[in-house]
Formats: structure tokens, C-alpha cells, sequence
């Protein structure tokens, strides 16, 4: 019989810290069942992007283990980023890899948040496909005004959105002081995250850029974006989340920023990949930069070697 495998991509607000970085990644490592395909810390955020592979009940162990070690390590009350967060371990998101049905990842999801409810008392919001209400589907919802936003909001429970921004579970209904909360879903895909790097320091034109880009503003539907500067390196960013890349593709959001950055005389210098990528995301780019047609999987020798 096959094995089920579940793909997580967890973060935690910390990505400044090594010493903390490797001490959460570590509760990953060396379990039977379980990977780390990678540990991806972004300073200027603040926060640090786990990608992990598990079968489902090793994987459910090593995430209450991060997430515990998180909320140990991690004090909200002195975090700051310009990366949207509202806990410590920010989000546990669950997606189904191989063999395995959304529904068993829902399933999987709402055991984490209680748990996790249980054993720290952490409030708890359920996004995706296990959301309670239509608004918390969307993370950026939930995360609206942000740790510091969120917690004044819940500090009133006269405030006319209180109930609609309340956690699903907590105590009392507002966030932990030192841990916030934690986002606990799943869904069917995850998002990927896409870099485009501009040749100049203006970061306006990034954030027009980005402003075209973006779902909301008018751009594709199955993205978010915005334009920022990373201090570590020339240039600015129109820095992409790509919840969809069967239906929008890298390659049709690169081309519609070198469109955009035409009108400024902005050349674009580059773009990256922010963690592991599915085969098919990026074969869908080689099939239309190279007009290839019925490419398929298959001739990828490396592919093979795929357990």
C-alpha cells in the first residue's frame, strides 16, 4: 500500500535569530516519516518559512513540537517585521501530497489547533478549508492590523468586529500576550513565492508594480503582491504570493511586471524562487518559453528517481 505524504509549509516570526532558527528547525530533524526540504529565514521580514514533508502522524508530532518550541522562543510583545503575522508560529497550513485526500488533511488540521489549544492555551484561528466563517478562508483576513491591531481590537469586546475577529479557540477571546495566535488550515494548494527584482531604489514604482499585479487592484486573481526594498542587496522588490501557478503561471506574472516596468524605463534584473516549487510549475514555463509541445514528466530522467 502507498504512503500518504503531507506537504506543510509552517512559518514563525522570527528570522533575525539563528540560534532561534535552528533550534525550531531542529524539533523537524531526524524523525522517522518526516523531512525538512528546507529552512528559508527572511531578515527584513522577520520570519522564517518551513517546508516539510511527512506522513500524517509523524508529521502531526513534529509540527506540535515546532509550534511548542516557537511559542517558548518567540515573545510578541518585542517581535517586530514588515512581514503580516499575528503569533509566533504564525501558521500551520496543510496540503495534500500524495495519496492522500483533502478531507484527511482537514481532518489532521483541526487535531493541530486543538491540541495545540489544549496543551498551551494559544488561540487558535482555522483558515482554508477548515475556516468557520466565509472571511477567515483568506489569512490575510485573519490577519488584518496584525499582532499589535489585532490584540487592541480583542482587548475591546465592545468593538463592533469583535466577533467576527475573534480566535475559534482561546480562552478568552483574545491573544496571548507573548504568543499571539496561530493560523491552523488546509487546502488543496499552497502558495508560491515569487521575487521580481528591479534595476533602481525607487520603491514607488515597485509598489505601482505591485499594485497591477495583486488580485484586488485589479491584477490576477490568484495573487498578492507587494513592492519593497530588502536592504541586503541593490534594487527593489515586487515580492509575489502565487496561490494558483497551474491557473497563472510564474512566467505570466514576469511578464506583466517587465510590461509594467517598461513604462518607468526600469529594466527587470532578475527573479527567485522562495523555497521548493512543484515540477509542474516550473514545466509550464519551459513548455511556453521554448513552444514545447506534450512535454510530459515522464522524459525527465531525474523524475524516475522520484520514490
Amino acid at each position: 500500500m502507498s504512503k500518504k505524504y503531507i506537504l506543510a509549509v509552517p512559518n514563525f516570526s522570527d528570522g533575525r535569530r539563528p540560534e532561534v532558527i535552528e533550534a525550531i528547525a531542529e524539533t523537524i530533524k531526524n524523525r522517522e516519516g518526516v523531512k525538512l526540504v528546507s529552512c528559508e529565514p527572511e531578515y527584513d521580514f522577520n520570519r522564517t518559512v518551513l517546508t516539510i514533508i511527512g506522513e500524517p502522524a509523524p508529521l502531526k508530532e513534529a509540527l506540535l513540537d515546532m509550534a511548542a518550541k516557537s511559542y517558548d522562543l518567540i515573545d510578541m510583545r518585542e517581535q517586530k517585521g514588515t512581514h503580516p503575522r499575528i503569533g509566533g508560529q504564525d501558521t500551520i497550513p496543510l496540503f495534500p501530497l500524495s495519496n492522500i485526500t483533502l478531507d484527511e488533511c482537514k481532518e489532521l488540521a483541526e487535531e493541530i489547533g486543538k491540541e495545540l489549544f489544549e496543551k498551551h492555551q494559544v488561540p487558535i484561528f482555522f483558515s482554508g478549508q477548515n475556516a468557520r466563517t466565509e472571511n477567515k478562508k483568506s489569512i490575510s483576513y485573519i490577519r488584518q492590523g496584525q499582532y499589535e491591531g489585532l490584540k487592541e481590537l480583542l482587548d475591546d469586546t465592545n468593538h463592533p468586529d469583535y466577533e467576527s475577529r475573534r480566535p475559534d479557540l482561546s480562552v478568552d477571546g483574545k491573544l496571548d500576550p507573548k504568543y499571539g495566535a496561530t493560523i491552523v488550515s488546509a487546502d488543496m494548494e499552497g502558495l508560491t513565492a515569487y521575487n521580481v527584482f528591479l534595476g533602481t531604489e525607487d520603491v514607488s514604482i515597485a509598489k505601482s508594480i505591485a499594485k497591477a499585479v495583486r488580485g484586488p487592484s485589479g491584477g490576477f486573481s490568484t495573487t498578492r503582491a507587494v513592492g519593497i526594498k530588502f536592504p541586503e542587496r541593490e534594487g527593489v522588490v515586487v515580492s509575489i504570493n502565487m496561490f494558483d501557478c497551474a491557473s497563472t503561471p510564474l512566467y505570466r506574472a514576469y511578464e506583466l511586471i517587465k510590461l509594467e516596468a517598461q513604462r518607468y524605463g526600469v529594466p527587470v534584473t532578475g527573479s527567485e524562487l522562495v523555497g521548493p516549487v512543484k515540477l509542474d510549475y516550473l514545466l509550464n514555463n519551459l513548455n511556453h518559453y521554448l513552444g514545447l509541445q506534450g512535454l510530459r514528466k515522464e522524459q525527465i530522467l531525474e523524475y524516475h528517481l522520484m520514490g
